[in-house]
């Protein structure tokens, strides 16, 4: 069966039509790409009244809120006034908390731990007894020490008495010379003897003593490390306990060197530095103290020099052994002209800030020089005054001479109204 010669002609005839279609889908979305593109800022088409572009940018000078030098837009600002406070300089390190002392409780002598007196983790203090050894031994020493002294000073007594008698036979001639200083030097041997024996009673009285042994320094107690019944001695390495002294304790610290030569400066003019310890986040104090000590030499490896506070530390917050930030005040600056960190700019002439100029709403570029800084202020040496507004926010896109607003500042009543004007006069 042969096919008819008008389908290929109606076939010829709907391609031509789907092209047409397809161009005139092409050019209707490129007229409203066209549209979308050319609208004005207030939202009307790029032709309507108001949308030309004057010289001094779209809009012209006054159109849609833009102005300033170069008909550029205004920039909406944060602000803050540069005032006058003091400014403390402080060096700020991680610290370890150190023991101000730390005592191994040893007996002096060797015996039978008889008792123990005190508690693992207790508080002592110095002198407190912590330990009896049994004292049996050194009592019967010290008995023996005595006996031995007894005698022999009464040997020395009698030897006195024969040489004062040989004394008085020789003034009157009745006896030798040689009797008499063969006596005397029997009285100067015994005197040796006596003050000997002396000394062998104290060493014995000594030894009673140490049967009690005795907390060193004031402290706390460590962990028991030997039970009673036990033979102790003074060669023990571990002894009875470890007392850790807490109050006052120490942190020790890092000075970098180029901060030395000041720290030095304040110590030379004997002056009490006041140093804080903080919690590892740096916002809870933990104790107040003030600067002890400064090493005498820079560790090469890191180039700083060791140094050391003391707090007093009543409280027992600072515990040996622990990691704090400390702060140590060198000194305050007084009456220093400060502003925002987020004002100071840093620029390749040198530092600089926008300067508000209050009446015109427009900012000059003023050079400055930058001193000490806090965690939020810095210091203004030269190029403001106190009182003078500064740029703290929105800086990064303003030149000088650019025009601001301040977010407290209300809207002009004819740019509202053009605006609104604008909103009804375009198409719907």
């Amino acid at each position: 069966m042969s096919s008819s010669p008008s389908q290929p002609r109606r076939s010829r005839r709907a391609k031509i039509i789907g092209s047409v279609i397809a161009v005139l889908a092409m050019a209707g979305l490129g007229g409203l790409a066209w549209y979308l593109t050319h609208q004005s800022p207030a939202g009307s088409p790029g032709g309507a009244p108001g949308a030309a572009a004057g010289p001094g940018g779209p809009g012209g000078g006054g159109g849609g809120g833009r102005g300033g030098r170069g008909g550029g837009m205004a920039t909406t600002v944060g602000v803050a006034t540069a005032e006058r406070t003091d400014i403390p300089v402080t060096l700020d390190a991680l610290g370890t908390v150190t023991a101000a002392a730390t005592a191994t409780v040893r007996p002096q002598v060797s015996g039978i731990l008889q008792k123990v007196h005190f508690s693992e983790g207790q508080l002592v203090k110095a002198g407190q007894v912590m330990a009896t050894i049994d004292p049996r031994p050194f009592e019967m020493a010290l008995m023996q020490a005595s006996g031995t002294r007894q005698r022999n000073e009464a040997q020395l007594d009698s030897a006195k008495v024969t040489l004062e008698r040989y004394r008085t036979l020789l003034t009157q001639d009745s006896i030798a010379r040689q009797e008499v200083d063969t006596q005397a030097a029997l009285v100067k041997q015994l005197q040796g003897t006596a003050m000997t024996d002396r000394a062998a009673e104290g060493v014995a009285r000594l030894n009673l003593g140490y049967t009690q042994v005795k907390a060193p320094i004031t402290g706390r107690v460590g962990l028991r490390v030997i039970d009673m019944g036990n033979l102790v001695g003074s060669g023990d390495a571990n002894g009875i306990a470890v007392i850790t002294q807490l109050s006052p304790i120490d942190v020790e610290f890092a000075v970098p060197q180029d901060r030395v030569p000041d720290l030095q400066g304040r110590i030379r003019d004997s002056a009490s530095l006041p140093a804080t310890a903080f919690d590892r986040t740096r916002t809870t104090s933990l104790a107040k103290g003030e600067f002890k000590a400064l090493d005498n030499q820079v560790d090469v490896q890191t180039g700083t020099v060791r140094a050391k506070a003391r707090f007093a530390n009543d409280d027992q917050a600072l515990f040996p052994s622990q990691f704090v930030n400390l702060r140590l005040e060198l000194r305050t600056i007084k009456d220093a002209v400060v502003v925002p960190v987020t004002a100071l700019r840093h620029g390749s002439t040198g530092d600089f800030v926008y300067v508000l100029n209050p009446s015109e709403r427009t900012v000059a570029v003023r050079p400055v020089t930058r001193g000490q800084a806090t965690v939020d202020k810095v210091e203004v040496k030269t190029g403001l005054k106190a009182g003078e507004q500064v740029i703290t926010e929105g800086a990064d896109r303003l030149k000088d001479g650019a025009k601001v607003t301040l977010p407290t500042d209300k809207p002009a009543a004819g740019a509202a109204g053009g605006r609104r004007r604008q909103r009804e006069g375009a198409p719907r």
